[in-house]
C-alpha cells in the first residue's frame, strides 16, 4: 500500500489535471490490480473525473456550478465563501479509481482533476493505492 501527499498552488477557481501524479503513485506502489483513492482534505475544493480534451468542458463545468450555486447575500458564513462550500460538497472530496494493469482505469477522454472553488490557495491532496 502506498500513500502520497501532493501540493498545489491554485488560482481563484479552476480544474487542475492531476492524472499524471495519480498514475505515478500507482506505478510506484507496484499494485497491478486494486483501488486508488484520491482525496482532498479541504472544504472548498474537490476531486472529480471528467473530459481531458476540450478545455471548454472545464469552463462549462465552472459556469454550471456558478449557476447552480451562486453567491447569495443571505449566506451567513463569516468568510463569505459559502458558494465554494456548496460547490465542493456537490463535487465531492474524493474519487475511487480502479487500478488495472498497473494503471488507473480511465476512459479515453477522462482525467482526474483537483477542483478549486476558493483560491488562490496552497492546497494538498492525497493518493492512496491498495
Amino acid at each position: 500500500m502506498t500513500l502520497r501527499e501532493f501540493h498545489l498552488d491554485t488560482d481563484k477557481e479552476g480544474f487542475y489535471d492531476i492524472t499524471g501524479q495519480v498514475a505515478e503513485t500507482i506505478i510506484e506502489s507496484g499494485v497491478k490490480d486494486g483501488l486508488c483513492v484520491v482525496f482532498s482534505p479541504h472544504t472548498t475544493a474537490g476531486i472529480t473525473v471528467n473530459e481531458n480534451t476540450d478545455p471548454d468542458v472545464r469552463r462549462d463545468l465552472l459556469l454550471g456550478l456558478h449557476n447552480a450555486f451562486p453567491d447569495h447575500r443571505g449566506f451567513r458564513h463569516g468568510e463569505g465563501n459559502s458558494a465554494a462550500h456548496l460547490k465542493a460538497s456537490a463535487v465531492g472530496a474524493s474519487r475511487a479509481l480502479i487500478v488495472a494493469g498497473g494503471k488507473p482505469l480511465l476512459g479515453t477522454w477522462q482525467a482526474v482533476y483537483f477542483c478549486e472553488f476558493d483560491g488562490p490557495r496552497q492546497r494538498r491532496y492525497f493518493v492512496k493505492v491498495v
